[in-house]
């Protein structure tokens, strides 16, 4: 009870400090910061990676989170009361085209103004692989700042390499490994060959289907 009591303490002096800034937060329950979601913790944003529920006795729960700091891209275990809101981080998005990497950075344009944004590798690492030089990606931004980019739940990438299919194979729970157009390696069906389409779950960089 203490802990939950200071977790409510904290998150309400966070909320008041932004309301004095004249910024209007939308709350949201620990329960619904499922993959993906967005959220300020200490006041600085994070996105979850991963999300678990677990359940007390007396009917308490606790969800526990991976979460990664959306401006040093540090991964980190966060653990609060199931009943505890946070405050949800509201961005905004602008069509930037991706130009090139570094080694530590990933830099966009503006195809209008010719301006450049840059994001720390480690911040989209998860998303750089679906994304190509020259194209046009949806940049995350939040209070002004380049936060994240926003891709698709799903793209079509082509199979660099893998063993030849076995003619006549259908089995879809065999598998074995391939190389994508990306360099990203992962694991196909059997029947898969190389130079055939495929679409890849972008959160999991799992296979889904043959591509048609």
């Amino acid at each position: 009870m203490l802990v939950r009591s200071k977790e409510l303490a904290k998150n309400s002096r966070t909320r008041k400090r932004r309301l004095i800034y004249g910024i209007i937060p939308k709350m949201i329950n620990s329960t619904e910061l499922k993959n993906g979601v967005t959220f300020l913790h200490h006041d600085q944003p994070y996105k979850v990676i991963e999300y678990a529920l677990i359940k007390m006795g007396r009917g308490g729960a606790t969800v526990k989170l991976r979460v990664r700091n959306m401006e040093n891209g540090s991964v980190e275990p966060v653990s609060m009361s199931s009943n505890v809101k946070v405050d949800e981080v509201v961005t905004s998005k602008k069509r930037l085209q991706y130009l090139y990497k570094d080694s530590t950075t990933v830099t966009f344009m503006d195809p209008n103004s010719f301006d450049q944004t840059e994001i720390p590798i480690k911040v989209i690492e998860n998303e750089l692989p679906f994304i190509k030089e020259g194209d046009n990606v949806d940049v995350l931004f939040w209070n002004e700042r380049a936060l994240s980019v926003d891709i698709q739940p799903k793209v079509t990438l082509t199979v660099a390499e893998t063993d030849p299919g076995v003619k006549g194979n259908t089995v879809s729970n065999l598998y074995k490994s391939a190389k994508l157009e990306n360099g990203m390696d992962i694991k196909v069906p059997l029947f898969i060959n190389a130079g055939e389409k495929i679409k890849v779950d972008t959160r999991t960089g799992t296979y889904i289907e043959r591509a048609k």
